[in-house]
């Protein structure tokens, strides 16, 4: 058994990984604000981890093997937790996002065309950071997703107190009505209903991965292995989004209606016209066995028909 603290973890995958957690007999603490029930099992400390000295207060003298920050999204939140948590666990796991790769927040280094990206593009041990930006301003954050979570990679990395990893996560489906952001819904309804799929002339292919095997993966980092710096964590086999709307498609009987973006036009989610697909081979040699997309996508296809609000007639 293993003293593991989860920062969010109250719906989603990371609700999924607090109970595998449980399940695995480990034992538990779950940090956040109480939006919602948290699962039956974990001790659960309803705080804000934005407000560190309350953060410092609600923890007490308790200690971990590990925490696993699934809601770090700025290199201030970062700082804070190396601060609250220094002293009270080895090792730190934090959620990340195949965003850092996108060619389109940064200037990254150049990779060959259509080739898998590996972790090393982007290196948070020479990333600069700069918490003196607007992090706090809800909408600076949001625009700049990318870059906060590149900047929370490099204060870990570079503070040197945890054993640390960051996990950077594909493009996360499965579960239904569970997929909060509505990305595999934007897709359903508009196919049951022949209304339009915004798209790319030319679409390049991304990375995705089910909800529980990114569960399992935390879940494997937190208690299973040392290893340290980012991860990459997508199910294999690459797809663009007209072959995501075609498995969704096949399973509605109806065809999909495109309509090309004109240029600076976004399209739906998914779309994209620049190549950051990611490579999973770190994980796989350190002994994570990931699924494949085509294994797992058409249910998680069904799943989302099911909990559309457009039935399929």
């Amino acid at each position: 058994m293993q003293r593991i603290c989860v920062i969010g973890g109250s719906r989603y995958f990371g609700k999924l990984l607090v109970q595998r957690l449980l399940a695995a007999g480990h034992q538990v603490t779950l940090i956040n604000r109480g939006s919602a029930p948290h699962p039956v099992g974990a001790e659960h400390l309803v705080v804000d981890r934005d407000d560190e000295a309350a953060l410092a207060a609600a923890l007490g003298s308790r200690s971990f093997d590990a925490v696993v920050d699934q809601v770090c999204y700025t290199p201030v939140q970062a700082e804070a937790a190396v601060r609250a948590f220094s002293g009270r666990t080895p090792r730190y796991v934090m959620t990340s996002t195949i965003e850092v790769y996108d060619p389109a927040t940064a200037a990254l280094p150049a990779t060959a065309p259509h080739t898998p990206v590996p972790e090393e593009r982007v290196d948070p041990a020479t990333w600069p950071v700069r918490p003196d930006l607007p992090w706090h301003d809800a909408s600076y954050r949001e625009a700049h997703y990318a870059e906060g979570k590149r900047q929370a990679e490099a204060v870990f990395t570079g503070d040197g107190r945890f054993s640390f990893a960051s996990v950077r996560s594909a493009h996360v489906l499965g579960g239904g009505a569970l997929e909060f952001t509505g990305r595999l819904a934007y897709y359903t309804d508009r196919l049951v209903r022949g209304a339009e799929i915004a798209v790319h002339a030319r679409e390049l292919p991304t990375v995705f991965i089910h909800y529980a095997e990114l569960a399992d993966l935390l879940l494997w980092a937190a208690t299973a292995t040392g290893c340290t710096g980012p991860l990459n964590a997508c199910s294999d086999g690459l797809l663009d989004v007209r072959d995501l709307t075609g498995i969704l498609a096949a399973r509605t009987g109806r065809r999909p209606v495109y309509r090309t973006v004109t240029a600076g036009e976004q399209a739906g989610p998914f779309s994209f016209d620049r190549y950051y697909a990611m490579s999973n081979t770190r994980a796989r040699e350190l002994g994570f066995a990931f699924s494949s997309t085509a294994a797992w996508l058409p249910g998680a296809a069904a799943e989302s028909l099911a909990a559309s609000s457009t039935p399929v007639v």
